[in-house]
């Protein structure tokens, strides 16, 4: 599919607005997740930067200090700090007229590298857009962000009504099935952590997702991939599997999905489960050979 780059003007950096007093080392509150307070060598003021770049969805082409407080639960006089110190940086833009602000190009440069460096996009696309072709489905591979994955690359069968996803989407990783393939392909230490830090972050509503989350896992081992019907989204189903790159040390995920009243569990399970599963063994043999 072909983009056109968008080119982001750099306009004036906004002004401090904030009074001094206000102005507290972005250290001075604990992060939230226990783990990480515990660990002297994390640094919280850049967790809390790279915080803030997250907060920005596909949809959001302007975040003021108010939401961005309220998406990261920041507290709002660090979070001017932040923004102020981003934009410096060229990591955000700040639009005067509005009193927001919006990815500047600093941050589109880092994804854009991980892209090029990495040569996933290049030998993932034409087998994605074949599976896509083939089957009248849409096909996505993604990467996890905290407690979401976020899609790199998506690709879309001709014709009948495709799904809206583009690259930069986000979906659960509890609930979609490209999030339990990713979760079933990382080594077990790691998805321990992983299953912690998701447990912390459903709290009340985390047995009633993990019952339906380890029963995915269980049949990932059975069959090489993993079913979400109608879960993360009521009009939406799909297959998973993971890709496992450069000896386990990064795990991507890809999937096949559509409409729920169209792909039943028992398409999932007998027809696009089986070659989404033989997609990524292509895909992951084939990034395999590319990086040594």
């Amino acid at each position: 599919m072909k983009r056109t780059a968008t080119v982001i003007p750099v306009v004036a950096e906004p002004p401090s607005t904030v009074p001094a007093s206000a102005l507290r080392d972005a250290d001075e509150a604990g992060p939230g997740n226990p783990a990480e307070a515990e660990d002297r060598s994390f640094v919280t003021a850049l967790a809390r930067g790279l915080d803030l770049l997250r907060a920005f969805g596909p949809q959001d082409d302007y975040l003021g200090n108010a939401e961005l407080s309220r998406r990261t639960g920041i507290p709002r006089p660090t979070v001017s700090r932040l923004t102020y110190t981003l934009t410096r940086l060229g990591y955000l833009v700040y639009v005067e007229s509005l009193e927001k602000y919006r990815l500047g190009q600093g941050a589109m440069v880092l994804g854009h590298r991980y892209l090029a460096t990495s040569g996933i996009r290049e030998v993932a696309q034409p087998l994605m857009q074949s599976l896509a072709f083939a089957t009248g489905c849409t096909v996505a591979l993604a990467t996890p962000d905290r407690h979401e994955m976020v899609y790199l690359e998506v690709c879309q069968p001709r014709g009948a009504l495709v799904m809206r996803l583009t690259p930069g989407s986000r979906l659960p990783i509890a609930t979609s099935a490209i999030g339990r393939a990713w979760l079933a392909g990382l080594p077990a230490a790691r998805r321990a952590s992983v299953l912690g830090d998701l447990e912390r972050h459903y709290q009340t509503r985390w047995p009633t997702i993990r019952s339906k989350l380890e029963r995915s896992l269980r049949d990932y081992g059975r069959r090489g991939f993993c079913v979400a019907h109608a879960e993360w989204d009521r009009t939406v189903s799909g297959a998973a599997a993971p890709v496992v790159l450069e000896g386990g040390t990064e795990v991507l995920s890809i999937n096949i999905g559509g409409a729920a009243s169209r792909l039943t569990p028992e398409i999932l399970e007998a027809n696009l489960g089986p070659r989404v599963r033989q997609l990524a063994e292509a895909l992951q043999g084939r990034l395999w050979r590319v990086h040594g």
